[in-house]
Formats: structure tokens, sequence, C-alpha cells
């Protein structure tokens, strides 16, 4: 019996509905949330995601801004950037896409975010909140899979869960995520041993680690839930068939658009041992923009009503 799909796609629907009703009721109070995404350089990637994050605020009626610096702009060209933006009182959240050039000091750049205003939940402050329990904006991918799990009817509480990955953008904050969901949480990464037999024994099993593939029948215990977090593209037919055994439906996709998206976990192997899993695409993608969505919502109530606690108590 195959393995149910956990669909991305339904669940950000679910998830972009919900979140309608919360940007009416701001509205309603003349309040429009504000994202501001800042791009460096022409890395076509990078374009095409800032270009579906404009759109997904776009459809839900959220003000949103794209500023675009050339490929050889400095850390101080950007911090500059994000200081005018943490000013502006229309901006709600800012979203520095990644990844910045190699002159960049990514981190100074993160860090010069307002903290209230980090939507991707990478700076320290927003880290620091999430380690000790508080209330703070939470990095959007871990998010999106929580929400997989939850809406997906899958039992976080009690369960056996291996994250493949240790990533400051995926890896750790998921894990401390699943902690709060009462999960019992392993970390492996690309110098665990015996990686495996370690994975087999999962209940959860979430690969994040860019290794196409790499998550095979073996690694996955029977009935499992199998979480692919891996974007990889593969360009040869070689690629295709090693992780396609049955199907011929990559390569006919490989010839009309010169690349095949996939995960890290072999999708037939997930389908066949699995007891439920994410597909790629389809899966832990669509969910990491709605969650970014929910953020920049957020991140304008938390303001708002800490500048309305202001004003107020000025009196």
């Amino acid at each position: 019996m195959a393995a149910r799909v956990l669909d991305g796609n339904k669940i950000r629907e679910e998830i972009i509905a919900d979140l309608a009703v919360e940007i009416r009721e701001l509205k309603a109070a003349g309040i429009t949330p504000g994202l501001a995404a800042i791009l460096v350089g022409d890395n076509p990637a990078s374009h095409i995601y800032v270009r579906n994050k404009v759109k997904a605020c776009q459809s839900l009626g959220l003000y949103s801004e794209k500023i675009e610096l050339p490929s050889e702009a400095s850390t101080e060209d950007l911090i500059k950037r994000v200081g005018e933006l943490n000013r502006r009182d229309s901006v709600d959240g800012i979203l520095i896409q990644l990844p910045l050039p190699p002159q960049v000091d990514t981190q100074a750049v993160l860090e010069a975010v307002d903290p209230a205003k980090d939507v991707d939940g990478l700076h320290p402050v927003n880290l620091g909140y999430l380690v000790s329990g508080r209330p703070g904006l939470v990095p959007c991918t871990p998010a999106g899979i929580v929400e997989i799990l939850r809406r997906g009817g899958i039992a976080m509480a009690g369960s056996q869960t291996l994250i493949i990955g240790r990533s400051n953008l995926v890896g750790k904050p998921l894990a401390l995520l699943l902690l709060r969901e009462h999960a019992t949480v392993t970390i492996a990464h690309s110098r665990t041993r015996a990686l495996a037999p370690l994975a087999r024994q999962a209940d959860i099993l979430i690969a994040a680690i860019g290794q196409p593939g790499l998550v095979t029948a073996e690694f996955i215990k029977p009935h499992a839930t199998v979480i692919d977090v891996g974007i990889n593209r593969l360009t040869t037919p070689e690629e295709i068939r090693r992780l396609y055994r049955q199907s011929s439906v990559p390569l006919h996709q490989l010839e009309a658009k010169g690349s095949v998206l996939v995960g890290d976990v072999q999708p037939e192997d997930a389908s066949e041992m699995a007891g439920a899993f994410t597909p790629v695409p389809g899966g832990v993608g669509p969910l990491t923009i709605a969650m970014l969505m929910v953020n920049s919502v957020r991140a304008a109530k938390r303001r708002r009503m800490d500048q309305k606690k202001t004003t107020t108590g000025s009196r």
C-alpha cells in the first residue's frame, strides 16, 4: 500500500485562508502589513524566490516592495538599506534574500535587521527566544514543517524524530520547535556514523542535508513519516535513472525543461516504505512562503500593538 502524500499545496491554502481573516481584521483597524525584500545580484533562483514572495503578498493584499542592489554591493551598502527599512513605519517585515555575494558579511547584515521586523527569524534575538521558549519570529521552513505534521495528523508528542542536517536555517531551529511539541529529537549530519540504522529507528524522519536521493529504503522505518526538505536540480539522465527506477516521467521532464527538481529522499522508496511523506516539489516548499506571510502579519500585529501601548501609556 502506497504511503499517504502530505500535500504542501493543500496545507498552504489552509494557512492562507486562516491568515486572510487576520488580514481583514487588521485592515479594518487601519493596518496594512508591509514586507520589504532586499535582493542582491543576478542569481536567477533568488529572483524567482523574491518574485514569488512579492506575488504572495499582493494576492493577500499586503504592502510589498523589492529593493535590488548590484552584485558588487558591499556589507556597508546592505546595512545602510536595512537601517532605512528599520526606521520606516510602513515596513513590518524585512527579508534578506540568501545567498548574498561572497564579499558580503551575511551575518552582519542579518544582525542589522530590527528583531521585530526579522520575518526570516534569523536574528540572534529571535533565535534566542526560540531556545528559551519565548514568543518570537520563527524561521519559516522549520515552522512550515511543524504545520505539515500538525495539519497532516502526525503525532509529534512522544515520537522518535531524526533530523538529518544541522544548518541554522532548518536543522537547529526545527529541533527546538519539535522539542516544544514534546518530540524526542536527534540531529544527524554528514559526519554521523551508521546513519541508516539510526534513521531506521525514527518515527519521523526529516531529510535536510542537500544530497539528492540520500535517504533510501534502508533509512526508513516501515510506516514512518518522511519529510523531505531537499531542493536539488538534476540535469543528466544518469542522475534521474538512479533516483527513479520505475517511472519515465522525470526523463520526459528533463527533456522538456532541462532539469528535474528532486529532494534528499529516494521518492519511490518513500512511497513504498513510509506511512506518509512529502513530495518534491509540492511538499515543504509551498509552506516556506506561507509561513513568511504568517510572520509578516505577526510582526505587524506585535509592532502596532506595542506602538498603541506606548501611545496609550504616554497620555
